[in-house]
């Protein structure tokens, strides 16, 4: 992968969570965890992730993580609560922040490699994270595509509010919602980001 195979990164979030948001920047799982939020992610992944360290040795709860292409296999699982649901377009001038990390495919994989960025973006495969599909008839080789297409920017501590250049949502509703609380921010309506 190269800097100009891609144009933003993302976060996934539940829009309840924005106030917090706009207010701290987006915060690592560790920091997040002293503030109400309400998280999307499951809690066997958070147990894995928990457990995981980042070399030289921080916890991978430490960073805030953020996917190059948030139509991934964890959007999937939540397509159901899509209105509820915003996808925040984060600047990719992140990768030069100091200690910034990227990993080959989701971080919580046994497999996964952990290497500085920018250089790291070298070990991203481009095609499986931006297919449209991870599926395979192998089991194996679906496990490694939908792994792959998690391929994730990990961020020390916080990514700061500045860096948050716009938002996706899936529909009207969650539009209205948004608009209530960041009505400065440029939100998109893009239904097949979210699997609708």
């Amino acid at each position: 992968m190269n800097l100009s195979d891609f144009n933003e990164l993302h976060y996934i979030t539940d829009i309840t969570n924005m106030p917090s948001i706009m207010a701290n920047g987006i915060l690592s799982h560790n920091l997040a965890k002293r503030l109400p939020h309400k998280s999307v992610a499951m809690a066997e992944i958070q147990e894995r992730r928990d457990r995981k360290r980042v070399p030289p040795g921080k916890l991978l709860h430490d960073y805030v993580n953020l996917y190059f292409h948030a139509r991934n296999p964890m959007l999937y699982k939540l397509k159901d609560l899509h209105a509820e649901l915003c996808v925040l377009k984060i600047d990719k001038e992140v990768l030069n922040l100091l200690n910034v990390v990227i990993t080959d495919r989701n971080a919580s994989c046994d497999f996964a490699k952990f290497a500085p960025s920018p250089s790291g973006l070298s070990g991203v495969n481009t095609s499986l994270v931006f297919a449209e599909f991870w599926t395979d008839l192998d089991p194996i080789k679906k496990d490694y595509k939908k792994s792959v297409k998690c391929a994730e920017v990990l961020v020390p501590n916080k990514v700061d509010v500045c860096n948050i250049i716009g938002a996706y949502v899936s529909c009207n509703e969650a539009k209205s919602e948004l608009e209530k609380i960041t009505p400065n921010l440029n939100i998109i309506i893009n239904p097949y980001l979210f699997f609708k």
